[in-house]
This record gives C-alpha cells, structure tokens and sequence, in this order.
C-alpha cells in the first residue's frame, strides 16, 4: 500500500495534505532561483524527488547531508527524506571543509545533495568521504560526479512513496549553534518536527492569507520551521538569503506580511539610508528570536519597519520554550514571552529547585520539540538532561505574572571584584547609546578583578564615539562595578548561523591587548 505514513504525525504529511487542501495556491516564491511553485506542484516534486532517492537505494535510517543557500530545493529534499525516513543532516555552508569533513564523518553520512555553487568544494571533500555513496546535484551545472536532482524529479512516479514512516523515527540531525567551538549534532525525531510547524503558525497568528519571507538560514532549525509552518498555514514562502540591500524591496514587491528576524538584522536594516522609500504597509509583523533585543532597538523597528513585534525564546535543541505577541511585547518589552500550550519552563537553583519569582536562576524546559538528545554522544545527553528536562545553560527570572526575562548564559555571567555582572544586562544598557549599532559584553582575565567587563562595539556608520564616552554613559547608567573597564571598537562580530555573537572568539582574540 502506497503511501503508508498517512495515519501518523510526521513532516512528510504536511505537504500532501497542504497539497489536498490548497491546491494550485502558491505555496514558495524563490528569489533566489525564480521558481513560483504551487502547494500541489511542490508535493508532486517531493514524491519523485523521494521516489528517485528511493531508486538510488537510499533507504530508510541513512543519513543524507545537504548543502544549499536559500532555495526550493532545500525546503524539498527535507520534505522528501521525510517522506522515505532518510536522515536529514543539513549543512551550514559557513563552516570550513575540514568541519564539513568532521560532522559528515562523525554523522555516519552516506549521501550528499547539494547545490552545484558548492560543487567545486564537494570535488574537494568527496576523497575525504569514503562513506558518501551517492552525490546529487540541483543547479547548473550539474557536475559529472553528481546525480541530476531535477533529472530524478522528471524521471520518478509523483506517488506518494510506498515506506512506513512512525512518529517517533529519527527524522534528522541539526547541528547546534553554540558560542563555544564546534558544533553538536542533536537529534530530532518526525514527531518533534512536525509539532513544530503548527506551534509556530499558531503563535504567530499565521494563515493562509500571510506571505511568509524566509531569510534565516533554512539549514537551521529556525529557517525551516517556517517553510514547513507556510506549508502548514496554506500560506505563502518568499524564499531568500538575508541579503541587506534587497530585503525592502523584496518585502515591497512581494507584499511580505511577517518575517522572523535576528536582532542583528534589524540593526543592518536601519542604517540603511532609504528605508522611507519603500513601502513596507504589507508587513503586519516581524517575530525576533535567537539574542537579546534590545529595547532601544525594539522602538526604533516599530518607528521605522513594522509597528507589531513578537519575540520567543528557545535553543536549537528545544525549539520554542515561551513567546508573547505584540500587546505583551508593548507591555513587557525587556521579556521573551510566557508559557505556551507546547512546553513547560521553570527557574531553578543549582540544587534543580525552583526560585521564587523574581529570582534568577537556570531556565529548564521540556516540550514536544526538544530533542531526545545529541548523536553519538551520550555524555552530553546526561550532562543537559535531569529527570526529563533539558538544561539550557541559560540564566533567567519569572516576574509575578509568569514571564520570562532573560539574565544571560550561565557561563556568560561575569565575576569582577567579587560581584556578578551579567553580560545582557550591561549590553542592553549599551544599545540605548546613540552611537552603538551592535555589542558584545565579555569578561577579560585581570590581576586585579578576576575578569575586567569589556565592551566589544560595532559604531553606527557617521557615529564617532570614545572609550572614555562609552565608560561615562555606562557609570552613569548602571552600577560602577558592571561599566565596562575597558572598549574595542570593532567593524565586525563573528556570530553563529542563528545570530549568536561567538563571545569566546572575543575572548581569545582580545586578551593579549
């Protein structure tokens, strides 16, 4: 019997049931390829990409990387491994071939699909991947080593393919985004991301009359999250990388009306100098996730992009944790949400006890999108999960009515002269000077303080301002002990996928000054 995952919870249902209820609605606006594809020409595409992997002999319980920009195909081929069970490991194109080289080795890889503007690389990598079978290939030109990806669509049945697919299988690897080294490969299974998708549109509001623009990174949780949700929704997906100079034209054009950002992108946007030249009357909303938000921030993107903000906290491995709409977010600005139907959230003490409101402590959570834990790697499975909840290494406090405001990393609380000073706290401070685009705040080894708090500031284009201004603002603002000591002006922060500044590169890069 074809099509044998119908009856279960898994991500592969969600584009033939989308196809069934949509139709020849479009579902994905590609700028990055020029593709328009409908919600059943995405799903007849899905079933002979699925089908032709199956005729490759990929099968259920493989691994298969991929390698992609912002494009259809990405969103298809998690579709289709879905749909056949393959484990998905998607690749984030920044890291450099020797981790490439690492993670598809550590993660058993067997197949690699990916898009012909990394096929000089893959040439590179392929002698040092013995494991990796079989290479598919979509965009030009299709290198002589790689299966055609388009050529298996074309030449495969449309049916749904004949594998039973269960709930809990394991659906795919990701890669955290952490700040410190390489990354870990957690575990998801079908279940875990297909409860995702309808948590995220539920909370956001999201129908089948939004447009959806997806700019984050699709190989991240995050980014995919909201292909699969537009699916979900019946509604819209304009595909396409995070790209400064294109983004309001695209949001005009398309008439764009919610997108999920990084803070960091929002302060790219602002300096621009011709925001008032778009018409931006399309976007209903912007959903910020992934590092603090300043509130200073927050004023401007609501006086200049989009006057409804909404915000969630989670990590890659537990998906969403709490998140609160726009009413809330105008009420509670400094918080990142409250409790929603799909997780449970506590404070707790070193002890794993509850704090009192008001009181920080540990954030711990768990819910139907958090991992079962990290591949291969059952230590660390331990060492973040306690009695069934999984410990963020976030710090955060419970105000009287249940939201969650955030303190920082556990291991980003810096200790000066004997005080703890957590690092958002500073930084927030820091983002309400004028003249400060983007900061990082870190601790420095010194002989005096045990760590010295340090400033690491991006200046807004035309802004000049000192170390010694800096210091004043800040003494004048917070308690002296948490002013930052010491600045760096810098052009650039190394960040992860997900926005998250690398604080730790910071770290080693700055301590011999």
């Amino acid at each position: 019997m074809a099509g044998k995952a119908t009856g279960s919870f898994n991500i592969g249902n969600y584009v033939k049931v989308a196809a069934a209820r949509y139709g020849d609605r479009e579902a994905i606006t590609c700028m990055t390829t020029g593709r328009r594809l409908t919600f059943r020409q995405v799903n007849q595409r899905v079933n002979g990409l699925a089908n032709g992997l199956l005729g490759l002999g990929i099968r259920k319980g493989d691994n298969t990387a991929f390698l992609s920009y912002n494009r259809h195909e990405i969103v298809e081929t998690y579709f289709a491994l879905g749909k056949i069970g393959s484990i998905g490991l998607p690749l984030n194109y920044r890291l450099s071939p020797p981790e490439m080289v690492e993670l598809m080795t550590f993660c058993d890889t067997e197949n690699l699909i990916f898009d012909a503007a990394f096929a000089a690389l893959v040439d590179e990598l392929r002698p040092k991947l013995p494991g990796v079978k079989r290479f598919v290939s979509f965009g030009e030109p299709v290198p002589d080593f790689a299966v055609s990806y388009e050529g298996l669509i074309q030449a495969s049945p449309q049916t749904e393919p004949d594998v039973e697919i269960s709930e809990e299988d394991p659906q795919y690897l990701n890669l955290t985004s952490g700040t410190t080294g390489l990354p870990k490969a957690y575990m998801l299974s079908q279940y875990n991301n297909a409860g995702a998708g309808p948590i995220l549109t539920f909370m956001h509001d999201v129908t089948a009359n939004d447009v959806v623009m997806t700019v984050f990174p699709i190989f991240g949780r995050v980014g995919f999250a909201w292909s699969a949700g537009s699916i979900f929704a019946g509604a819209r997906n304009v595909i396409h990388q995070f790209d400064l100079m294109k983004i309001l034209g695209i949001i005009e054009q398309e008439k764009v009306t919610i997108s999920n950002w990084v803070p960091t992108m929002a302060s790219f946007v602002l300096a621009l100098p011709d925001i008032e030249k778009h018409d931006l009357s399309s976007l209903r909303a912007l959903v910020f996730a992934a590092s603090p938000f300043p509130v200073a921030l927050q004023e401007q993107v609501k006086k200049r992009l989009c006057l409804n903000l909404y915000e969630f906290y989670g990590l890659q491995e537990t998906g969403i944790l709490v998140n609160m709409g726009p009413k809330d977010k105008e009420r509670k600005p400094e918080s990142v949400g409250t409790l929603y139907f799909g997780a449970d959230v506590r404070v707790v003490d070193n002890n794993g006890q509850d704090v009192p409101a008001g009181e920080v402590g540990e954030i711990i959570g768990r819910g139907v999108a958090v991992t079962a834990g990290y591949f291969k790697n059952e230590e660390k499975t331990r060492e973040m999960f306690k009695d069934g909840w999984f410990y963020t290494g976030d710090l955060g406090r419970f105000d009287d009515e249940g939201f969650l405001f955030l303190a920082g990393r556990k291991k980003d609380m810096l200790i000066t002269g004997g005080q703890n000073v957590f690092a958002v706290e500073v930084e927030e401070m820091l983002m309400g000077h004028p003249a400060v685009m983007q900061c990082a705040v870190i601790g420095l080894p010194d002989t005096t303080w045990g760590e010295r708090v340090t400033a690491v500031i991006i200046r807004r284009p035309g802004q000049e301002v000192t170390e010694e201004e800096i210091i004043a603002f800040s003494r004048d603002r917070i308690a002296h002990f948490k002013a930052p000591k010491t600045v760096f002006f810098v052009d650039t922060l190394p960040m992860t996928s997900t926005g998250k500044v690398q604080k730790f590169l910071l770290v080693e890069k700055f301590s011999q000054s």
